[in-house]
């Protein structure tokens, strides 16, 4: 390549990933807090400030800490959480909500979403390098341009989460093998087990890796019995390398907990203890795996607690499709949402990929090794996995599928110049598809199942609804002078919406429990916000969802493409005895048992056969001293 074609390429290279920062940039100032980020983002904090990892244990520090890095100049109001809560994920959350809200939340946030973004730029220089190194500069480029502009990188690329964290780390693993195998030294061997290492502080999925690296190495193996016959040497070899990422690797995973294995500082303890957590696993084989982590301290506790949460999330998860709560997993979620939420040039140009291979222009190499087997093993877990709450948790095998699509397109090039003319317009629809989204970029869908007005037909939770509307819908009322609402949020509970100006009174939602409760009548009038996420009901048991009525009533808007208003009079009993069952909840924390036996009977007049209702009921009959009544 000449001078000239190499300062082009950077040129195009450093204005793609200019384009991508501007587009993040500009969307993260329009939308506010997702559900998950208030939480990461005190957790990352108190990591530096007291090195409590026992907060957001579930995910392992690393992202939550770089995100959290240009905050910890700021004076800051902290929240205490000594023994505030008795359930880790109810301390987490309540307090991630008072950190935010009791400061400055936009400064907040803006500095640790900017933090964060440098991630996904990071990920976009690799995609481009790995595309180059392994079929071409014209690869590189066609994958970075689809990054670029790639919708669901758009929405979670510059949100505090540890998505594209684990995205990032996973593929700078498998690059540095790929590269180690060109060209074997001990400095590209070092950055594998770095990569590795990195990734497992990042997300507990990232345990997929061992697999993944372990198949490629036996891929390595096969491709030498084939060339030269003899494999005693490879296979020490091989064992070698197993060995010193494996060290490499694991220092660094100690070392983001800073070599430390209690979870919390100062004698503070897990709530609930991890041994009550390993104790719910339903697997044999994760009970024996996780009692010899713990016994042997083989890993940090808040590591172990939160692969133990993972485990039991991913065995009891429920699921939301095409309008359908379904209590368990459905393996075709993650396909259909790849579906759904690609861009339609994405899905052609992939189907380019097995046609290339077929017709011989795209050649089966070491190449398509490491891009097929990390998307085979990371996708079929993710189908088999009960996490089916957003497309988010797919993104670790974009990278793969995005060089393999400009792969298969650059070969079609270099066989004739024309294919051009149909890849220029792809890729100009490609980013067209992707800003008619801006700045909701969450909510995206593809113009094949109505665009982002439509999501919520399909799919829930992070890929569509995420609270991210609070912003919007202050813009709303205030243009429509609506100062009298009601509001069942997504979010209530976990985000403050009257932080930014939303004057509405909240409506229960599960979250909702986590805030103050207020009296809901059996009717309102006037308007009524509702989250498409409460909507759905997926997180309701049958019959449950207080909010079903609204499914079949016209919304006169929809706000961000998750938040939709009614006007109108609409009886709510079900939404009326949850806020009394609450109301009796708290008041026998406060031990005004007669006054919460009141509250419970009025719940349950309103919904006798409600679980949470019938829950209050008898709490507080057994609170009364009425045992008969209470079972």
């Amino acid at each position: 390549m000449s001078l000239n074609s190499r300062t082009l390429t950077g040129v195009l290279v450093a204005t793609l990933l200019a384009v991508m920062w501007l587009q993040m940039g500009l969307s993260i100032r329009r939308i506010s807090q997702t559900w998950d980020e208030g939480a990461h983002v005190f957790a990352g904090y108190s990591y530096w400030k007291s090195g409590d990892f026992g907060l957001n244990p579930e995910h392992p520090p690393l992202v939550k800490m770089l995100a959290t890095l240009p905050i910890l100049n700021l004076s800051l109001r902290v929240p205490n959480i000594r023994g505030q809560h008795p359930y880790f994920k109810i301390e987490e959350f309540v307090a991630g909500r008072d950190f935010m809200f009791w400061n400055n939340a936009d400064q907040i946030l803006f500095r640790a979403r900017l933090a964060a973004s440098i991630l996904t730029l990071l990920l976009g220089l690799l995609i481009f390098a790995a595309g180059r190194e392994m079929y071409g500069v014209m690869t590189g480029l066609i994958a970075l341009a689809l990054f670029a502009f790639e919708p669901n990188f758009l929405a979670h690329g510059a949100l505090v989460t540890t998505d594209v964290g684990v995205a990032l780390f996973m593929f700078a693993a498998v690059y540095a093998y790929y590269r180690y195998k060109k060209q074997p030294s001990l400095l590209r061997l070092l950055l594998v087990g770095v990569a590795t290492g990195l990734a497992f502080a990042t997300k507990h999925s990232a345990v997929l890796l061992v697999p993944i690296l372990c198949l490629l190495a036996v891929g390595e193996l096969l491709r030498l019995r084939f060339a030269k016959g003899s494999l005693r040497k490879p296979l020490l070899h091989t064992a070698g390398e197993v060995l010193l990422v494996a060290i490499v690797s694991f220092a660094i995973l100690w070392a983001s907990y800073g070599f430390r294995y209690q979870a919390r500082p100062n004698g503070m303890t897990m709530t609930p203890p991890l041994a009550n957590e390993i104790d719910r696993l339903r697997r044999p084989e994760d009970l024996v795996l996780m009692t010899a982590l713990v016994q042997h301290h083989l890993l940090p506790e808040a590591y172990i607690y939160g692969l133990t949460d993972v485990r039991n999330m991913a065995d009891s998860g429920h699921t939301y499709v095409f309008g359908k709560v379904y209590g368990e997993r459905v393996w075709y979620y993650f396909p259909l949402a790849l579906a759904i939420k690609s861009t339609l040039p994405m899905l052609a140009l992939l189907l380019l990929v097995p046609v290339t291979l077929a017709c011989g222009w795209l050649r089966m190499s070491r190449e398509a090794l490491y891009l097929a087997v990390p998307t085979l093993i990371y996708g079929a877990e993710a189908m088999q996995s009960g996490l089916n709450l957003g497309i988010r948790h797919l993104l670790p095998i974009f990278p793969y599928l995005l060089i393999a699509t400009g792969a298969a397109a650059a070969s079609l090039l270099a066989c004739n110049r024309r294919w051009w003319y149909a890849l220029v317009p792809l890729l100009l629809i490609h980013a067209a598809s992707s800003a008619r989204s801006f700045p909701n970029y969450v909510a995206y869908s593809n113009e094949a199942w109505g665009g982002p007005a439509n999501t919520y037909k399909y799919l829930t939770d992070s890929n569509t609804d995420w609270a991210q509307q609070s912003k919007q819908a202050h813009q709303y009322l205030a243009e429509h002078n609506i100062k009298d609402c009601w509001m069942a949020y997504f979010g209530e509970g976990v985000i403050d919406p009257t932080y930014y100006g939303v004057p509405c009174r909240g409506l229960p939602t599960i979250s909702s429990r986590l805030g103050d409760q207020v009296d809901v009548p059996e009717a309102i009038d006037g308007t009524v916000l509702i989250s498409a996420s409460t909507l759905s009901g997926y997180e309701y048991s049958p019959g449950g969802n207080p909010y079903a009525q609204f499914q079949h009533v016209k919304p006169v808007a929809q706000i961000g493409y998750g938040l939709f208003v009614y006007e109108g009079h609409f009886d709510v009993p079900l939404a009326s005895a949850i806020a009394h069952a609450r109301r009796a909840e708290i008041m026998l924390a406060d031990n005004q048992v007669p006054a919460a036996l009141r509250e419970a009977e009025l719940a349950q007049k309103l919904a006798p056969d409600n679980a949470e209702v019938r829950a209050a009921m008898s709490q507080a009959n057994f609170r009364m001293s009425h045992p008969a009544e209470g079972r």
